[in-house]
């Protein structure tokens, strides 16, 4: 008999059935020793698979006497194995680093995710199963979507439980002491391997929205404060073949649905998911407004196709008007795979930009007003006490000036009402990855507060990371703690108050 629970399974188990295919040159591994420009190594990753400790971290500068706990870092760590590098910087498996930050003294700590993929794999010494932009032919069974969970994107602690998270599969619970791995949650039993994307949004009374998406199925997740799932609903519609990130406000859940399908018949022929993946603009993006009161589809509004990693925050004013902000990315680099020529160590000749979109919804008269802003950044991030609530500030690394070839030299906060910008710019041998805001004990003024963050010095090859007066970047970092090594950059981090 076909219950709610085997469908929900076996809808599951698509992506993983999608990412089995035969062997393919075109967008397989590849052979080849990592190159030597300085400004790449922490693409390369560690190639021993070995977790990694430093205590007494030197510090340079003044720490913050009331900034006290732990910066949690997720991003892909692993990227060889015997001689074969993956092709996609998604790929790799998940390193979740834990800077320490406390009275006494700074540590770092590292250690990869045990999925069951990196356990085989690291028992074996070779690739064993499909990737995300890399075609490997897959030596072991293939059942569900967590065989090929990487656990590679982001992190999120609720309820005092500490959560690895990966696009495509389950949350994979890790110990917040140790960064040790407990193994996948399971929200309900209907939910078992179901996908748990890796932007769950918290609102600032602790409640948790997620979704997963998956074969023309969109699963949407509320988790109370202390942990336990609150409601889920399951909508049948059409999904794009990646959908990274969403929004919410008081009232509502964003999508931007691109237009970004999957050509089954290219995954059976041997293409990765990304190499499958075909770009529609014609049918430009769908707007999609789902109401938190009962999980109906509000509304399904059309706007020019435009591909969207991430969102910075969103509010409605009650009335049905909706404002929020995301990144425009690059889809013709996202495809192309010109990032990716960095993962063997080659400069790219260019890169694609990716800026600041506000955007209008007006419910009432379905309508949408867009305004583009010119400078490059990424991974956004507000105060967390605003977030689904009225918002001025949206923070972000961005690249200013002369940058070192790729990624980002600067720190910067917008003022979406001033349209103004306040930045700081780092010497051209440095990277810049996401920027936290911290709220400052006691304090109540959005942005009052501290970007706390990460990076890497070329000239150093050394990894460190920074603190601001998040109302006084141009003033430089507070202070710097440094490791003694460069750490593979990762994508999305939390930070978790002592």
């Amino acid at each position: 008999m076909l219950t709610r629970r085997s469908l929900l399974q076996a809808a599951a188990a698509l992506p993983a059935a999608a990412l089995a295919p035969a062997w393919a040159t075109g967008d397989g591994l590849v052979r080849t020793s990592f190159g030597g420009a300085p400004e790449l190594q922490p693409l390369r990753g560690w190639l021993d698979g070995q977790d990694r400790l430093a205590e007494g971290l030197r510090l340079q500068g003044r720490w913050p006497a009331e900034l006290r706990g732990t910066l949690y870092r997720n991003g892909p760590g692993l990227m060889e194995r015997a001689g074969q590098r993956y092709r996609h910087w998604f790929d790799g498996d998940g390193l979740v680093q834990a800077w320490h930050l406390g009275a006494q003294g700074f540590s770092h700590q590292a250690r990869f995710v045990r999925t069951p993929k990196f356990v085989a794999e690291q028992e074996a010494g070779e690739f064993l199963l499909p990737a995300f932009g890399t075609a490997v032919p897959a030596k072991r069974p293939l059942r569900r979507s967590d065989d090929v969970n990487t656990a590679n994107t982001s992190v999120m602690l609720q309820g005092g439980r500490l959560y690895a998270l990966w696009e495509g599969g389950s949350a994979t619970e890790l110990d917040p002491q140790t960064l040790h791995t407990r193994g996948p949650q399971t929200w309900a039993p209907e939910l078992q391997g179901m996908p748990f994307s890796a932007h769950p949004k918290r609102e600032p009374d602790g409640r948790l929205w997620n979704f997963g998406s998956f074969g023309g199925k969109l699963v949407i997740y509320e988790i109370d404060a202390t942990g336990g799932l609150k409601r889920w609903k399951l909508l049948d519609m059409a999904v794009p073949a990646m959908l990274h990130d969403f929004a919410i406000t008081e009232r509502y859940l964003v999508f931007l649905l691109p237009p970004l399908s999957l050509d089954l018949a290219a995954v059976r022929a041997g293409r990765s998911m990304v190499g499958a993946m075909r770009w529609q603009a014609e049918q430009g993006n769908r707007v999609l407004v789902i109401d938190k009161a009962d999980l109906s589809v509000r509304a399904q509004l059309q706007m020019p196709a435009e591909l969207v990693f991430h969102f910075g925050n969103a509010w409605d004013d009650g009335q049905g008007v909706i404002r929020l902000d995301y990144v425009h990315a690059d889809i013709d680099e996202f495809l192309d795979g010109r990032f990716n020529t960095m993962l063997q160590g080659q400069r790219p000749e260019a890169f694609g930009e990716s800026g600041p979109r506000l955007l209008r919804i007006d419910l009432p008269r379905q309508r949408l007003d867009l305004v583009k802003r010119e400078e490059t950044t990424e991974f956004p991030q507000v105060d967390p006490r605003v977030v689904a609530r009225r918002y001025r500030y949206v923070y972000a690394p961005a690249r200013h000036g002369l940058a070192p070839g790729w990624g980002f030299n600067a720190v910067q906060r917008l003022d979406l009402e001033r349209g103004a910008v306040e930045r700081f710019v780092f010497p051209r041998e440095v990277v810049i990855e996401e920027q936290l805001l911290v709220p400052k004990p006691g304090s109540r003024r959005e942005g009052q507060g501290w970007l706390l963050g990460t990076g890497f010095d070329v000239a150093r090859q050394r990894s460190f990371c920074t603190v601001f007066d998040a109302e006084a970047l141009s003033a430089g970092p507070l202070a710097t703690v440094w490791l003694p090594y460069w750490a593979p950059l990762g994508f999305h981090g939390a930070f978790v108050p002592s």
